[in-house]
C-alpha cells in the first residue's frame, strides 16, 4: 500500500467510499477463532442437518422437522431448548452438540452438520486484527498443550486431526523446558515434563498455525485486514446530505447514492493500519459491529504496597523464561513467587521446576475449594496439572516448591522481601484474629491471576455494555450483556459480542456466537429483501 490511502477501495469489505469512508455490512473486531468462524458463515457457508441421527432424540426430532432449511434460518431458541453442558449460552450448547455429539461422555461421534456454500448469500464484511489470523493463540507458548482436546479446537469443514497429521509429519519442536528437540508424533517427551503430550491434546503452536491455515484454505483472506488496531467505535447519527455551495440545493454526499449510507443505525470504526514501517488511518461505516477481541489483553494486577520494583513483579511467563535463558534464574536463586491458582499458574510452576528454579506458590483459595479447575480435569488426560495440584495440597512441600494456600501478598520490602498474610484464625476464646504474617525472600514475583479485555476503543472502556455497568467487563464475573440467541448487545442496537466477552472461554463453544449473529443477520435481511434469500 502507498503512504497515503489512495487504494482505499482495495481494503477488505470495501463497497465504495462516501467522503473517504469505507462502507460494509459487518465489521468484526478480532481475528481469533470467533472472528474466523463468523467470517466463514458470512461468506455464504450455511450449516444444514445431515443424515447422521443425533443421539439426543428430542433434538433429532426437531432437526427432522425442516431438514431442507439451514440451521441459520431456523428458530435457535427452539432448537437449543433443554440442552445442557459446560456453557451458559444456549446457542453455544446447540452448536457444540451438533458438531460434537455426546462429547462430554467421551465419545467421538460424527458431526450432524453438512455445510453448503451459497455465493449469492455472502454478507460483505471485514475482520480486523493486529496479528495473523488466530489472534492471541500466536502469543502463547507454543510448546505447551491445550486444555481442550485437539478436535475441539477445529472450525467448520477442516478437521484438526487430518490437518495435524499432515502438518506434523517429520517435524520436530524444541522444548522450552529442556532445550531438546522432540518429534511431534511422540506421545511424550523424554523428560516427562509439561510436554507430556497425549495425542488427543494439541500444542499451542499447532492450534495457532491451524487457524492461519484455515483462513487460507477456506479462501477468507480477502476479508481480513491484518495489522489493524481499532482506536474508536461510536454510533453515528447518519446524514448523507449536504448543501451545494453553488446552487444552494441539498445533495447526497455519497456519490454512489447507496441507500445503506442513509440507514438510521450506523457505526463508525476507526483505527490504524500498520504496513511495514508506515502507519495509516482507516475508517469503516457499518450497521453491524461485532466485538470478538477475547479477554487476554490486560493482565490483572495486585495492589502491592512498598517497594515497586518493576524488575521484580512480572505478569508474563515469557519474562521468566527470558530470565532463565539469560542465566538470571537457576537452582541457586531465591524462589520465584507464583501468584494464582489457575492453569496458567500451573504451567509456570511446571516450567520453573523443569529448570530446577525454586518456587513459592501463593493463592487465596483453599486447596479443597470446589471451584479449583484442577478438580474438574481427569487425571489420566491431564497428569501434569494433577501433579501440580498434588503439590499444592502437600503440607510439607516438595523439594524446591512450597505452597501457601489462603494467603495473599500484602507488601514488598527492600531487598526483595515479600510479606504474606495468612488466613484469619479463631482463638481459644472464640474471637477472630488476623492472619499471621510471613516474610519470604524472592527473586521474582510472577502474577498470574487472569486478564481483562482491552475495550479502550469504546467509551468508558465498555463498562456501559456489561451486565453490571458499574464494574469493569470480566469474562467470568461481568460479561457483555447480550441477547442469548442473537448475541446483539442489550444496550446498543447493531453491536454484538462473542467468545470470552460473553463468557465462552473455550474454542469448543465459541462457534455458537457466530451462528447466532449470522442467523440474526440472515433473518433480518430476509425480512428486508426476501428475493435474494
Amino acid at each position: 500500500m502507498k503512504e497515503r490511502m489512495e487504494d482505499i477501495q482495495d481494503l477488505p469489505g470495501s463497497q465504495g467510499t462516501c467522503t473517504g469512508v469505507l462502507h460494509t455490512d459487518v465489521v468484526v473486531i478480532g481475528n481469533g477463532p470467533s472472528g474466523i468462524c463468523l467470517s466463514y458463515l458470512l461468506s455464504g457457508n450455511w450449516p444444514y442437518a445431515n443424515n447422521h441421527p443425533h443421539p439426543n432424540p428430542i433434538l433429532e426430532s426437531k432437526l427432522r422437522e425442516n431438514p431442507e432449511r439451514s440451521i441459520l434460518q431456523q428458530d435457535l431458541q427452539y432448537l437449543s431448548e433443554g440442552l445442557e453442558g459446560r456453557s451458559n449460552n444456549p446457542v453455544a450448547l446447540l452448536m457444540d452438540s451438533l458438531c460434537h455429539p455426546n462429547a462430554d461422555l467421551g465419545t467421538d461421534e460424527p458431526s450432524c452438520l453438512q455445510w453448503n456454500h451459497h455465493p449469492a448469500r455472502n454478507i460483505p464484511h471485514v475482520v480486523l486484527g493486529k496479528g495473523p489470523p488466530g489472534g492471541a493463540w500466536h502469543n502463547m507458548d507454543g510448546s505447551m498443550l491445550t486444555v481442550s482436546l485437539g478436535n475441539w479446537m477445529e472450525l467448520p469443514q477442516m478437521e484438526f486431526r487430518q490437518w495435524a497429521q499432515h502438518h506434523r509429519s517429520e517435524r520436530k519442536r524444541t522444548c522450552m523446558r529442556c532445550g531438546q528437540a522432540h518429534c511431534f508424533s511422540l506421545p511424550r517427551s523424554p523428560h516427562g515434563g509439561v510436554n507430556c503430550a497425549r495425542q488427543d491434546r494439541a500444542y499451542m503452536s499447532d492450534v495457532a498455525q491451524y487457524y492461519s491455515d484455515y483462513v487460507k484454505h477456506m479462501g477468507l483472506e480477502k476479508n481480513f485486514l491484518v495489522g489493524s488496531t481499532v482506536t474508536s467505535v461510536r454510533r453515528l447519527v447518519v446524514d448523507c446530505a449536504f448543501i451545494n455551495q453553488e446552487s444552494g440545493e441539498q445533495e447526497a454526499s455519497c456519490q454512489l447514492h447507496r441507500p445503506e449510507c442513509c440507514r438510521m443505525n450506523m457505526w463508525e470504526v476507526q483505527g490504524i493500519l500498520q504496513v511495514g514501517d508506515i502507519e495509516q488511518p482507516f475508517c469503516y461505516h457499518a450497521p453491524h459491529v461485532v466485538m470478538a477481541t477475547g479477554t487476554t489483553d490486560i493482565p490483572n494486577r495486585i495492589d502491592l504496597k512498598g517497594d515497586s520494583n518493576n524488575e521484580v513483579v512480572v505478569h508474563d511467563l515469557r519474562e521468566i523464561e527470558k530470565a532463565i535463558a539469560n542465566k538470571e534464574l537457576d537452582e541457586h536463586s531465591d524462589p520465584v513467587m507464583v501468584i494464582g491458582a489457575g492453569l496458567t499458574a500451573a504451567d509456570a510452576i511446571l516450567c520453573l521446576r523443569s529448570c530446577k528454579v525454586p518456587v513459592v506458590h501463593v493463592f487465596r483459595r483453599d486447596v479443597k475449594d470446589q471451584g479449583l479447575i484442577f478438580r474438574t480435569l481427569p487425571d489420566g488426560l491431564y497428569p501434569e496439572y494433577h501433579k501440580v495440584y498434588q503439590m499444592m495440597k502437600s503440607k510439607d512441600g516438595y523439594p524446591g516448591y512450597k505452597s501457601y494456600p489462603r494467603h495473599e501478598v500484602v507488601e514488598m520490602r527492600a531487598g526483595r522481601k515479600c510479606v504474606l498474610k495468612g488466613p484469619v484464625r479463631r482463638c481459644l476464646i472464640g474471637r477472630m484474629m488476623e492472619g499471621a504474617e510471613k516474610v519470604v525472600n524472592v527473586s521474582k514475583i510472577l502474577v498470574l491471576i487472569g486478564a481483562s479485555p482491552n475495550l479502550s476503543f469504546l467509551g468508558n472502556n465498555g463498562m456501559d455494555l456489561a451486565v453490571d455497568s458499574t464494574k469493569q467487563v470480566s469474562c467470568k464475573k461481568n460479561p457483555i450483556d447480550v441477547d442469548p440467541y442473537t448475541f446483539e448487545s442489550a444496550k446498543a442496537r447493531g453491536l454484538y459480542a462473542v467468545g470470552p466477552l460473553v463468557g465462552d472461554n473455550f474454542v469448543r463453544f465459541v462457534k455458537g456466537g457466530p451462528l447466532g449473529i449470522a442467523s440474526h443477520l440472515v433473518k433480518t435481511m430476509m425480512d428486508s429483501d426476501s428475493t435474494k434469500w
